[in-house]
């Protein structure tokens, strides 16, 4: 590892504190770093607290299967390697289930495609998806089966990660908005709404606003936002055991422990992620209501308490940046991960090896596929 020149204060800056970024930081402060993690609000407060917590290898795609089983893995460990940090990660297995002909035919391509990668996915008919899962639909026609699956509870993701973050070291700077970056000799110069500061080195975590992010170097990064709309119901009896997904419409569901579940996915809510404006789109939010209904009919009953949105960022082709920005020295980017929280610890641990001159245990996800450079460098938008 290099020696920080005098000029910079820190080895290291990482902009984005999600689940990608603070374990990135992490473990790079573990590496012996001084690391700076920033973040325009509190730690883990966007994409990273509002999402479904789901942790399964049926909605990830194949080529990450790898890295979300190792991933799967950390979440259940976390209070081993977090500080004794957790998000209440319950283990439990996964079904994703087909009502029509096409979606079978759907869920068949895909348990083989993820079979082949490494999970350990079995189709089973609608009595053994039953006997796994007693609250689901007499109209399913067939099932995907993952043991290997779970659920996590968002929202306590920043609470898990604080405390590891700064007994390893991390200058956590939470309510700084990070306003451009310049390349300096020796590092960057990051202007910030608290004032300038200057690290050798620079990681890019902002997810959905990787792209904005990455114009400040002279970088177009496209990036899709979702806009994913999620629900939680009354305490109920139960009603399930297993993370169930719809295989047409990514509709996720999961019974958390004081009866309350969580429908999370499918139909989209409105918004940009640049202006702002996110909104519930009512005839999508009632027809996933309803989806997770026909799923499992005691929930025709329950009442909803309260619906809220979430943003989920993905590439051009859907897989993650995770690597060296080309043409910039010292800069590293990661982010923008269909289902990103699933891998999202192990996925900055790899990271963090690449940039501690480290050997990383599986392949990273170099972003030069997906980068062209445009002129000027402009300043973007506050991260």
């Amino acid at each position: 590892m290099a020696v920080t020149p005098a000029s910079a204060p820190y080895d290291c800056a990482v902009i984005g504190a999600g689940v990608m970024g603070c374990s990135t930081a992490l473990f790079l402060a573990r590496g012996g770093m001084r690391v700076a993690l920033l973040d325009r609000v509190a730690i883990c407060r966007e994409a990273s607290g509002v999402n479904a917590g789901t942790l399964t290898m049926q909605m990830t795609r194949a080529a990450l299967i790898p890295y979300a089983l190792r991933a799967h893995a950390m979440w259940l460990r976390m209070a081993e390697w977090a500080d004794g940090g957790h998000v209440l990660a319950t283990a439990c297995p996964g079904l994703s289930v087909a009502f029509t002909d096409h979606e079978a035919a759907m869920l068949e391509e895909r348990a083989s495609i993820r079979r082949q990668a490494g999970a350990p996915i079995e189709l089973v008919g609608p009595d053994r998806a039953r006997e796994i899962e007693p609250g689901l639909s007499d109209r399913v026609l067939l099932a995907g089966h993952c043991p290997i699956d779970g659920f996590a509870t968002a929202h306590l993701t920043g609470r898990a990660f604080g405390p590891a973050l700064r007994g390893a070291g991390v200058d956590l700077r939470e309510a700084t908005p990070v306003c451009g970056i310049a390349q300096v000799a020796g590092g960057f110069d990051l202007d910030t709404a608290m004032g300038p500061l200057r690290a050798a080195r620079l990681v890019l975590a902002g997810g959905v606003w990787l792209e904005e992010m990455c114009a400040w170097l002279g970088i177009r990064l496209p990036i899709k936002v979702l806009v994913n709309q999620l629900v939680v119901t009354e305490r109920l009896p139960p009603v399930m055991r297993t993370v169930l997904g719809v295989a047409s419409g990514l509709l996720s569901l999961k019974q958390y422990a004081n009866g309350s579940v969580l429908i999370g996915g499918g139909w989209q809510g409105v918004g940009d992620r640049a202006r702002g404006g996110l909104a519930v789109r009512p005839e999508n939010l009632l027809g996933n209501i309803r989806l997770a209904a026909f799923a499992v009919p005691a929930l025709r009953e329950a009442r909803v308490t309260r619906a809220w949105l979430g943003l989920e960022a993905e590439t051009a082709d859907a897989l993650p940046v995770i690597g060296p920005i080309p043409g910039v020295p010292d800069a590293w980017i990661i982010g923008s991960v269909h289902s990103g929280y699933t891998s999202g610890p192990y996925m900055g641990r790899l990271l963090a090896q690449a940039v501690l001159g480290q050997q990383p245990e599986l392949a990273l996800f170099p972003p030069d596929r997906l980068l062209d450079r445009i002129a000027g460098g402009p300043q973007g938008p506050d991260a």
